[in-house]
């Protein structure tokens, strides 16, 4: 499946319990990898706000557990990743770098 196609796609956990749908992909492009999935924008001049939001409104890829008509996530926490506990670690989003938005 490409990527441009989890866009706009509902995200459920495990339990049933829908979060929301997917906005944006966050992708680590040194591995070209998908890392996270926005269910909200990104874009606010607070960083605190914009933490908040990474944190909250946001589904680390790891705990995808099937992706078909929606997709369904686990609601155990993963660990962070080294890049992912950087701050300063900037987030690549599809709709950025593909001009479908602005992050």
């Amino acid at each position: 499946m490409k990527a441009s196609h989890l866009v706009g796609m509902e995200v459920y956990t495990d339990s049933g319990k829908m979060l929301g749908k997917i906005f944006d992909l966050i992708i680590d492009l040194q591995k070209g990898a998908v890392v996270r999935l926005t269910l909200e924008p990104i874009s606010t001049n607070s960083r605190e706000a914009a933490r908040r939001i990474f944190l909250e409104k946001t589904v680390s890829f790891k705990n995808v557990k099937a992706i078909n008509q929606i997709v369904i996530v686990s609601v155990q926490p993963e660990e962070a990743t080294p890049a992912e506990q950087r701050e300063d670690a900037p987030p690549h989003s599809f709709r950025y770098r593909y001009g479908h938005g602005r992050l």
